[in-house]
């Protein structure tokens, strides 16, 4: 495999008289892959992203990224990364083009129209290019933040709640933009609320929680170890107990007997095989069910077990 894109070693961030917003993260972004940080609010995902965006100094640990270390050599690292920030942080009386120019300009990028006028296009803001940013609905002023990341041609972007509020339409047309985005090549570290986008975009997801990244994997790696595969099964007549023949499959009677539950496998199909062989077993038990339905683990179901899980350790 070749060398991370990022390399984080042993990053902390205290803040005077605060809490500890990060402690002692080991991260590798690898060139080319969607990664998806999740982690509730305060958990440190955007004090992360701050800590190599230089938006945020670190208290310990050091940065690598595209070979440069970030303490030393800030700027020939930074020239290669975007970020679009979670805040809207730009002049609101300055018109679309210009503002994307200006970010243009901003990273020693010579002025190139021709780019301008293809990212604006690609982002549909074209027939926005001289209206003033003030005057744009909310999701178009955030494809004017990408926009402005995009402007000097980054090869890291970075995406903060890249779709935070804004409607079910527009955050479908964005995660295109972002599947295209990787197809050219930039290697993308998203965070959001919106777990749905990371199973839907991420090659990898890392939970954060209390500043300390609790576990990263490969998303389907993670489905397949940590997913469930849970099935209701109404029988059409009571049963008084277990029969013998439906032991070995770890299911739980309810509801007065004409419920069957089961838990267990993963949600990339051992689990519906095994629930398969449970109704086999009933059919030839003679056992008459009226409803059979199945739900696989989402990596919602999974990051929120997850921290359940933390919170009760603590």
């Amino acid at each position: 495999m070749s060398e991370p894109i990022l390399s984080i070693r042993g990053l902390t961030k205290t803040y005077r008289n605060g809490p500890r917003a990060l402690d002692n993260v080991d991260l590798d972004i690898n060139r080319g892959e969607i990664f998806a940080l999740l982690g509730p609010n305060g958990a440190g995902k955007t004090t992360l992203i701050g800590a190599v965006c230089g938006l945020v100094r670190p208290s310990g640990g050091t940065i690598t990224a595209f070979g440069h270390d970030l303490a030393r050599d800030w700027r020939a690292a930074r020239a290669r990364i975007g970020l679009v920030p979670q805040e809207l942080a730009t002049d609101m009386f300055e018109t679309v083009r210009r503002a994307v120019a200006y970010s243009q300009g901003l990273f020693g990028k010579p002025r190139n129209a021709a780019r301008i006028e293809e990212i604006l296009r690609s982002l549909s803001l074209w027939d926005k290019r001289d209206a003033q940013i003030r005057a744009l609905s909310g999701g178009m002023k955030r494809r004017v933040l990408i926009a402005k990341a995009l402007a000097h041609e980054p090869e890291l972007l970075f995406l903060d709640e890249p779709t935070a509020g804004v409607d079910v339409e527009l955050r479908k047309d964005m995660w295109e933009q972002i599947a295209a985005l990787k197809q050219r090549g930039v290697t993308i570290i998203l965070t959001t609320h919106y777990i749905e986008e990371a199973e839907e975009m991420a090659d990898r997801v890392g939970i954060i929680q209390g500043g300390r990244i609790r576990m990263v994997d490969e998303k389907r790696a993670m489905m397949e170890r940590l997913g469930t595969t849970e099935a209701v099964i109404e029988l059409a007549e009571p049963l008084a107990a277990m029969p013998e023949a439906l032991a070995g499959f770890g299911a739980v009677l309810s509801a007065g007997g004409t419920r069957l539950t089961y838990r267990g496998g993963n949600g990339q199909g051992k689990g519906r095989a095994e629930v398969a062989a449970l109704a086999q077993a009933l059919t030839r038990a003679g056992i008459t069910f009226t409803s059979l339905d199945i739900h696989d683990s989402s990596l919602e179901d999974i990051f929120v077990g997850l921290l359940g899980q933390e919170q009760e350790a603590a």
